[in-house]
């Protein structure tokens, strides 16, 4: 591929979706609760293909001003490698929970409006939430960085469980 075309590609805005899988055990609604939940990504510089080793986290509430009052972005970040300045924005109203009807397949929970960066990883973390499938039961704080959790649903005297929960991304 030429330079100059790269080049385009990495100031063009590009749509990332996180897809979700996950096997579900008595619940449904899984989702991220909060304008504070932190989703740990690793991303990829579009202009040098650099993928700094630790993970980094972009929340809602956070909003940083894009240079040259082009708006703002969840975070704004210059590459240590080359420098170059990239941004990556979470689309709040594509957050869609994960239902006991996805179990098993992949479904779309968030999207990322990318410039000049890429999500290659994810890595989920503490501030899931879910309902009890049959009762209604509220979980709300579930963790699923060892990506399983599981709890006892009183209500319904059943077990209930997130387990073997994996993602991909998918370009927009």
């Amino acid at each position: 591929m030429h330079i100059r075309t790269l080049l385009k590609e990495g100031f063009k805005m590009v749509k990332f979706g996180l897809q979700f899988k996950a096997t579900l055990e008595n619940v449904t609604n899984v989702r991220p609760e909060g304008e504070d939940f932190r989703w740990f990504l690793k991303l990829k510089c579009g202009s040098c293909g650099e993928i700094p080793d630790k993970w980094q986290y972009i929340s809602l509430m956070e909003s940083t001003p894009l240079k040259g009052g082009r708006g703002s972005a969840s975070m704004v970040q210059r590459c240590k490698l080359c420098s170059r300045e990239n941004s990556i924005d979470i689309l709040g109203d594509t957050i869609t929970p994960y239902n006991m009807e996805d179990s098993e397949t992949f479904k779309t929970m968030v999207q990322f409006e990318c410039r000049g960066l890429e999500p290659v990883d994810f890595q989920p973390q503490a501030g899931f939430a879910a309902e009890g499938a049959e009762s209604g039961t509220k979980f709300p704080e579930i963790n699923l960085q060892e990506k399983d959790w599981t709890d006892y649903d009183e209500e319904a005297a059943e077990s209930v469980g997130v387990y073997e929960v994996t993602h991909q991304f998918t370009k927009r």
